[in-house]
């Protein structure tokens, strides 16, 4: 796996040229990568979402783009349109910006639900459906979101079946002190800080190969019945309407093993389970008091099953090793 950590530590490099700090969140970042899955970046605006997203995509020589979500959005400015050439008398198609591989959906919840609804199919399935005919997505492929607290205004929430689609979310939340200097340091020196600085260090072949190594990343069945024990938790729990289902317990086996290769080991550690089990979860709960989702009460719910369920012994993993 040291290929795949000297990936992680030149794109991580290569971003800190840009976002200063937040290595945790960077950290994710390229774990939901590794993982081939998408991610969910929410917090106020102003913090930073969109450059690091955008300081990802420059690092890597794949095809980008940004959409800027709006509330007069249409779903065929997402897919493409069929355009009508007057020179050959046919019609032709002419791609959106989700034929791109790394794509950006800035303040996804400005858009209508039908907008947000397109992106459900090409995130899950990889492809997309116009007018009869599927449309494969070009691999590697990702979305990173970022959207703001719902409570601001002219927010459109996001449904439970697409939050489910995200393999992580996160909040940067606000630097601290040192590091809002040296933010403006970095902003007097240049005029400001632009995600094309990153220059690019990866290629689509190279982490095609890696997220095929994070595949063989070795996971003993009992930490995967510690997986399943903590999902069964979730849905017997008292404050949630709805608990993890099988693809939760999936994407959390995924990000996992990516972590894990991200710090350069073949195989996964309890805390590894545990330093992702609310970045990957925390938005698939649904509670019975919905208004109390926004104000960590899921983390809180999610926090005490993990205090409450024993992790499995050291010689319980040994002898499932062997």
């Amino acid at each position: 796996m040291e290929s795949v950590q000297q990936l992680a530590q030149k794109l991580k490099q290569n971003i800190a040229n840009v976002i200063v700090g937040k290595e945790h969140e960077v950290d994710l970042l390229l774990t939901a990568l590794l993982a081939s899955g998408h991610v969910l970046l929410e917090d106020v605006p102003g913090t930073g979402k969109t450059l690091l997203a955008k300081s990802l995509a420059a690092s890597l020589s794949l095809s980008f783009q940004r959409i800027q979500f709006t509330p007069d959005l249409l779903p065929s400015d997402l897919t493409g349109i069929h355009f009508f050439n007057q020179k050959d008398g046919e019609f032709h198609f002419r791609p959106g910006p989700l034929f791109a591989r790394i794509v950006l959906a800035d303040e996804i919840n400005r858009a209508t639900p039908r907008t947000q609804s397109s992106l459900l199919e090409c995130m899950e399935e990889r492809q997309i459906s116009i007018e009869g005919k599927t449309m494969p997505l070009a691999s590697p492929f990702m979305v990173m979101a970022t959207q703001n607290p719902v409570d601001n205004q002219g927010t459109f929430p996001l449904p439970e079946a697409q939050m489910d689609r995200f393999l992580i979310r996160m909040k940067l939340g606000y630097p601290s002190a040192s590091e809002g200097v040296e933010i403006l340091k970095r902003t007097a020196a240049a005029g400001s800080l632009r995600a094309e600085e990153a220059g690019q260090t990866a290629t689509a072949e190279e982490v095609l190969e890696a997220q095929k190594l994070c595949g063989q990343v070795q996971i003993t069945d009992d930490l995967m019945g510690y997986i399943v024990a903590l999902a069964e938790a979730t849905r017997n729990h008292d404050e949630t309407m709805l608990g993890i289902s099988p693809r939760g317990t999936q994407a959390l086996l995924r990000a996992v093993q990516a972590y894990a290769a991200l710090h350069g080991r073949s195989y996964v550690l309890p805390d590894d389970i545990k330093e992702l089990l609310l970045p990957v979860w925390t938005h698939r709960l649904v509670l019975r008091k919905r208004h109390e989702a926004g104000n960590g009460h899921a983390e809180r719910i999610l926090t005490g099953i993990m205090d409450s369920i024993p992790v499995p012994s050291e010689k319980e993993l040994e002898s499932g090793v062997k």
